[in-house]
């Protein structure tokens, strides 16, 4: 089997990405939709200042990630046929990488409104702290340390970290 070319690589590399953003975009999407509804359901009335400031910073964390999730769409229409898929990949990937973190921003301060308009505010707190370290886990902690588990799958040596970084 022949290995593959750069440009081959750097195709290969926005293709998967796309897909991950794909997942991604779904998930802030319906989040985001979901918080754009809440002020017009009844019971958006009885929610103190403090809950309406975890809306205002779910909604503005929500409306962030889904704006750099879906900026490499708008990235490749204006580079379309440029030659510049290394400069759309990095893009792309800093893009995604910030989008994450809104959105982790977005989920965890959803859970934090919703968890104190029904429970105590310490419960509320406590709960939105492990929903934050839970996030943190599956989308820092195991990815990060899986990078050092060794060569034991063929497909990690095509994600290199400088291909997608750019350093």
């Amino acid at each position: 089997m022949s290995k593959e070319s750069e440009k081959q690589r750097w195709q290969r590399n926005f293709a998967d990405l796309l897909q991950e953003l794909r997942v991604a975009q779904t998930g802030v999407q319906i989040l985001f939709a979901f918080l754009l509804t809440l002020p017009f359901s009844n019971g958006f009335t009885r929610t103190t200042e403090f809950q309406r400031d975890v809306y205002i910073l779910a909604l503005l964390t929500a409306a962030a990630s889904a704006a750099m999730i879906i900026s490499p769409v708008a990235f490749h229409r204006a580079l379309f046929r440029q030659g510049r898929k290394p400069e759309l990949v990095r893009f792309a990937h800093r893009m995604a990488t910030g989008g994450l973190f809104f959105m982790l921003i977005a989920m965890v301060s959803s859970v934090l409104l919703v968890s104190d308009f029904v429970l105590d505010r310490p419960i509320a707190f406590l709960l939105s702290a492990l929903t934050g370290v839970w996030f943190l886990l599956f989308w820092a902690v195991l990815p990060f340390s899986r990078r050092n588990w060794g060569d034991d799958d063929i497909d990690d040596d095509d994600d290199d970290p400088q291909t997608l970084t750019g350093d």
